[in-house]
């Protein structure tokens, strides 16, 4: 009953806190201006992870979960978010904001965040030792980028890490880990408070401010959620994050093969080749909840399969993710019949 409440604080914080983070984020000129690259025709305030922070913290402050993390991802939450504030009002260069994204993550490695070994078959484990360390920090930079890729649309980065807080929350109530279990609800109900705001048509952005600090605390808790793993379950947060972490890979190999810098802006991620096949704004950002959502549901039926259901369901999610490949790249193809097909779809 108290995380339902916590929950429904949280949200109520973030829903009412949110307009005044619009209005001090327009004062001091924490603004998105339109240009070709960007979905929105407006000036658009940003810094609305301001207020996802707010009512985290507060949310912190009335369960006050207990764990030897939790003074190291506040100290690390803190540095994303002094980066991602830095970043919506003078957009900094990509070392900086990279140098935020590691001092953080090194804080929360320090802290004892890390996957340290492996259960593999047979009762044997494999021990990474000082693996350990690069793996999880690529990890944490790598998701918290990835959250940080797929906010261009109304709404997306924030129902996309609804979601995926809801499967990790879900799965944490199953193995009876209550400090995920609090931080997943405390940031499930901040970000929901502010998507009611950020929903198409939005009227705040989450900025870097709040893309940073919800891709840190994904990468955080699903460590944590899934530590000291099997096999098998190694997978789980990967496949639960299946949407970002695809379209951030296929955003590097696109830019290796371009031979453009790795951090180089351009108009061909998942969302952006789904409004050129005719999808509306609104459409397109259901549509990838719609696979969210399907990515989650899988991940909770592989940690409840038996081995040979988790081989099926992981080729299902391969031919699934294959599918979506090959949809997005019919946008570059000469398959205009097909291509046509998808759009007469998109506009029923």
């Amino acid at each position: 009953m108290q995380y339902v409440l916590t929950l429904l604080i949280c949200f109520l914080c973030a829903l009412f806190i949110t307009p005044v983070v619009r209005k001090f984020a327009i004062k001091i000129g924490a603004t998105d201006k339109p240009n070709e690259r960007k979905v929105h025709q407006k000036l658009m305030a940003r810094l609305g992870g301001l207020a996802i922070y707010i009512s985290f913290l507060l949310g912190i402050v009335i369960l006050q979960p207990e764990s030897t993390y939790t003074i190291p991802i506040l100290i690390g939450g803190f540095i994303i978010i002094v980066t991602g504030f830095l970043d919506d009002m003078m957009e900094l260069s990509a070392k900086w904001k990279l140098f935020g994204q590691i001092l953080a993550a090194v804080v929360v490695i320090i802290g004892g965040v890390q996957v340290q070994f492996i259960n593999l078959p047979f009762e044997n484990q494999l021990h990474l030792g000082w693996f350990s360390i690069p793996i999880t920090l690529l990890w944490i930079i790598g998701i918290t980028n990835a959250i940080n890729l797929i906010d261009g649309l109304d709404g997306l980065a924030a129902g996309v890490s609804s979601i995926v807080l809801i499967t990790i929350t879900a799965m944490a109530m199953l193995d009876g880990n209550l400090f995920i279990v609090a931080l997943g609800t405390i940031l499930l109900g901040s970000t929901l408070g502010f998507l009611v705001h950020n929903f198409n048509p939005a009227k705040i952005f989450m900025g870097d401010t709040g893309a940073l600090f919800l891709g840190f605390m994904i990468a955080v808790i699903s460590l944590l959620g899934f530590k000291n793993v099997t096999v098998f379950s190694l997978l789980i947060p990967v496949i639960i994050l299946a949407v970002p972490i695809s379209d951030t890979f296929f955003a590097i190999i696109r830019r290796i093969v371009n031979k453009k810098p790795l951090s180089a802006p351009d108009k061909s991620h998942l969302h952006h080749c789904l409004l050129r096949l005719g999808f509306s704004h609104k459409k397109t950002v259901l549509l990838i909840y719609a696979m969210s959502a399907f990515f989650g549901l899988a991940a909770v039926l592989l940690t409840q399969s038996t081995l040979w259901v988790s081989l099926l369901i992981i080729t299902i999610i391969l031919v699934a993710i294959e599918l979506i490949v090959e949809l997005v790249g019919l946008v570059s193809t000469k398959y205009q019949p097909m291509l046509n097909f998808f759009r007469r779809i998109a506009r029923m």
